[in-house]
């Protein structure tokens, strides 16, 4: 299904600046929904970087760009007309259906008259004589406002370690996160691919197929679990749409805000036989994500954990012919510590005669050439080089945009030793400020649209609240974040997340503060808390006339 945009006169102009009351940031899918949730009782402005809708999968155009939630839940649930109209093709949805479906929502509910598109946000300035931010664009856009939502995104900050030579290479350059729109042929070119986190393994295999030679450089192996995509069942559909509201609702009760047979009881209660026999099933099943929660303490118990990814390397040795190479694809990290994919044939992809693995673990990349790229003990001629390097994840995206709050103070400065904010939404000393999936919330572990809607309807609950009782401001305390802090802190030391270097503490970046940046208390109890602190009078938050 493929919708043909309208294009509209811009919600703003350029100049003298402008005035709205709320300012959104980001034309994914949370962006989109708070402007459905608040354009009818506000003046409404969103900015949007890119030319068009949808956030992640606007910008990852990548060969084999594809969700790794079912299409049937990776959805909004606002809207049962739309939820019962729209046609998903595939189990797991690839990036040109979920741009269209994108496309759909905001010319269905005629968001576009608000957005204003190529317009990246570049300053933000909080003005505390009249309690109002100012926004700036690069494109010159100034626009003042009493809130501001930054649905910025948690993974939008694109990283590319800074390796001597980088701009001296000769041929073509791709990062998976800003893939051209126009088709990249490797048809009979020899491509580098830095980087085997989700992108990576979700791009490898389409690059196999038709370059001369694919060289995948991998620093840590992911463990990756066959997706079993396939055409989307019209019974399968049509159960869903028959129980939507029924499963919204258990999704919305689960940690991960997805529809999952989560498991009550830990593996020391099944025999081996037992536990093998969960295993495959989990493997088999639509979700191989089903794999990670086989067992009640699948995160919180190492032993546990060891049975699960013992499981997952025996796939992946029995998949690749080539023991050495089997080897190195195996990681020796608790699964699920880092992010898992869902792959099309990754690992049957190392048996081609034109793919080699490099492992820059030990063998580390050291520079970039005009002709490719050196380890300590290589060279490499290469025609294409693909940067799978990930995101500064979390955080990249807000301080990017040069954020000043009360007093002028930096929001750089603020996080330099690394994040720390109110429920994942609130800044101290950024009033009137709200984060969709900040650092802080549940975020990357949580189905991201259904957690967006239940965190734009929140942060608009408290605005009307806002509204209705005559408050000028809203601003947390050093105190509310350290205390937030520490349950983000407690919820990550009582599982395995802590054991692994990953981006969830910004481990990628070099540089970076290492902090861990996602609570993984579960979605659920996130949303029970913030609920509470509503109810209470908005305990940790400071409301002002």
């Amino acid at each position: 299904m493929t919708t043909v945009a309208t294009v509209r006169k811009p919600a703003i102009s350029e100049g003298p600046a402008e005035t709205a009351d709320i300012v959104i940031i980001g034309a994914g899918f949370s962006g989109m929904y708070a402007l459905h949730r608040l354009h009818n009782d506000y003046r409404v402005v969103c900015f949007e970087a890119g030319d068009g809708v949808g956030g992640t999968w606007y910008w990852n155009r990548y060969p084999g760009a594809r969700v790794d939630v079912e299409s049937m839940q990776y959805s909004y649930g606002f809207d049962d007309d739309l939820q019962q109209e729209w046609k998903w093709p595939e189990l797991f949805s690839a990036q040109p259906e979920l741009e269209a479906y994108a496309n759909h929502v905001a010319d269905r509910f005629d968001l576009r008259q608000y957005i204003q598109f190529s317009a990246r946000v570049n300053r933000l300035r909080f003005d505390e004589d009249t309690n109002r931010w100012h926004v700036h664009t690069e494109r010159g856009h100034h626009v003042t406002c009493k809130y501001v939502v930054a649905a910025t995104g948690s993974l939008d900050a694109t990283n590319i370690p800074n390796w001597p030579g980088l701009e001296s290479f000769k041929g073509q350059t791709y990062h998976t996160s800003k893939w051209p729109k126009e088709r990249v042929d490797v048809t009979g070119k020899r491509v580098g691919l830095i980087g085997t986190g989700s992108s990576g393994v979700q791009a490898a295999p389409v690059l196999a197929e038709t370059a001369d030679h694919l060289y995948v450089f991998q620093r840590t192996p992911a463990y990756s679990m066959p997706s079993g995509n396939r055409p989307l069942e019209p019974d399968y559909e049509r159960e869903w749409k028959d129980n939507y509201a029924a499963r919204r609702a258990v999704m919305y009760q689960s940690p991960s805000a997805v529809f999952l047979d989560w498991k009550a009881r830990p593996a020391a209660d099944y025999t081996p036989e037992e536990q093998n026999r969960i295993l495959e099933e989990a493997w088999k099943s639509r979700s191989a994500f089903q794999l990670l929660i086989s067992f009640s303490d699948s995160l919180t118990n190492r032993k546990s954990n060891d049975l699960i990814a013992e499981f997952a390397r025996q796939k992946i040795r029995q998949i690749v012919k080539d023991p050495s190479v089997a080897e190195l694809l195996c990681p020796n990290y608790p699964i699920g510590t880092k992010r898992p994919c869902l792959d099309c044939g990754y690992y049957e992809m190392f048996n081609r005669d034109n793919v080699t693995l490099v492992d820059v673990r030990t063998d580390p990349i050291v520079g970039i050439t005009p002709t490719g790229l050196r380890t300590t003990s290589a060279s490499y001629d290469l025609d294409i080089i693909v940067f799978a390097t990930g995101f500064d994840a979390m955080t990249g995206s807000m301080t990017r945009m040069n954020v000043t709050g009360v007093a002028g103070i930096d929001l750089r400065d603020r996080w330099h030793a690394g994040p720390t904010t109110y429920l994942g939404t609130f800044i101290a000393g950024f009033p009137n400020l709200f984060m969709v999936h900040g650092p802080g919330s549940p975020s990357v572990l949580a189905q991201m649209i259904s957690g967006g809607e239940w965190q734009v309807n929140w942060i608009a609950g408290v605005i009307d609240e806002m509204e209705r009782e005559g408050f000028e401001r809203i601003d947390t305390n050093l105190e509310s974040e350290e205390r937030w802090s520490a349950e983000v802190n407690t919820a990550a030391d009582a599982t395995l997340y802590r054991s692994t270097d990953s981006w969830y503490v910004g481990a990628n970046v070099a540089g970076k503060p290492r902090a861990f940046m996602v609570y993984t208390g579960g979605f659920d109890k996130f949303c029970r808390i913030c609920t509470e602190v509503q109810r209470s009078g908005y305990r940790g938050l400071d409301r002002t006339k």
